[in-house]
């Protein structure tokens, strides 16, 4: 996936700021390697809809959910609809 040099810069300042147990590899992978998610209500918080994903660190389980709080995945599913 191609993505403006804004964006990019935008990405590397985010992740210059959390620290990634998969290696960021939502980045690295081009935005291919990611579970579905929806973004909950107007946070920056995003819920996983897929059934058996891999998990990070960056969330909890929230009764039959599980919510992530990593902000890169959440600008990844807000900018990118991924």
């Amino acid at each position: 996936m191609e993505i403006t040099q804004e964006y990019d810069n935008k990405i590397r300042e985010i992740m210059g700021g959390i620290k990634c147990s998969r290696d960021f590899e939502c980045y690295r992978s081009g935005f291919e390697n990611l579970s579905k998610v929806e973004i909950v209500g107007n946070t920056l918080m995003v819920e996983c809809k897929e059934a058996g994903a891999v998990f990070c660190g960056l969330g909890f389980s929230f009764g039959y959910g599980y919510i992530c709080k990593c902000p890169l995945r959440h600008y990844i599913a807000k900018h990118f609809n991924r």
